[in-house]
């Protein structure tokens, strides 16, 4: 990829963090946060709170790009350790069965008692599902490739995962509006990165093909143009 559609990835997916992460901060702390404000008239510190959720979803953006780029390394390494992509596929529907236990049966810690802290941690569950499945169907929609479903779902499901988990780790205070704030852009920013790579790495060789066309079409330019004119001898009369 060149550093210019790079550079363009990388900004729209920080700009769907942050987008994101201020939309659903402003939906998920408006009664304990954002409503007080509007109330007393502090507009000032309304817009300072948005604005700091919005650069809190451009710090999760970067963290969902380092988590994906880490994963194609690990995905090339699981293809040529196992030494066969079905084999390795298997090994990934495995983990993503051993991750979503965990998940719900450790890391979610749903009281029965709660009857409202039960129904919010499902949401996220049927969101943690439903996202990966939606994008691995794009996926393979956009390629044509089958085999491509179970490694789109393990990034979506298994690298997301990794990257919410700070916030699912945290016991105290309200952390349970932190942890479905965050779950969003990690979802938005996977399932972009995921889906419009391969338009950035075609863009990119297109750009590399028409460059390369560019100088040499100059070269052909210069080496025309740097031919000496040979003169006409006068033969004798």
């Amino acid at each position: 990829m060149t550093i210019r559609n790079w550079f363009k990835f990388f900004l729209n997916a920080l700009l769907i963090g942050g987008g994101i992460t201020g939309l659903v901060g402003l939906i998920v702390r408006w009664n304990d946060t954002f409503s007080p404000f509007i109330q007393s008239g502090e507009y000032g510190e309304f817009i300072a709170v948005f604005l700091w959720m919005v650069f809190l979803g451009f710090t999760m953006s970067v963290v969902a790009q380092m988590g994906f780029f880490a994963y194609l390394t690990v995905h090339q390494f699981g293809v040529n350790i196992f030494r066969s992509l079905t084999l390795w596929n298997w090994v990934q529907m495995l983990i993503i069965a051993v991750v979503l236990f965990d998940l719900v049966f450790f890391r979610f810690d749903i009281t029965q008692g709660d009857g409202s802290r039960t129904a919010l941690y499902l949401m996220l569950l049927f969101f943690l599902l439903a996202v990966p499945a939606l994008t691995a169907w794009l996926k393979v929609k956009m390629t044509g490739k089958k085999h491509v479903l179970i490694s789109s779902l393990f990034f979506m499901i298994v690298i997301t995962t990794l990257e919410w988990l700070p916030a699912l780790m945290v016991r105290s205070g309200n952390i349970d509006q932190w942890v479905t704030i965050l779950l969003f852009p990690l979802l938005a920013v996977n399932m972009y990165q995921l889906l419009m790579l391969p338009k950035y790495n075609a863009k990119s060789e297109e750009d590399i093909r028409k460059r390369q066309e560019r100088r040499e079409a100059r070269k052909r330019a210069e080496g025309a143009s740097g031919k000496p004119k040979q003169k006409k001898k006068r033969t004798a009369q």
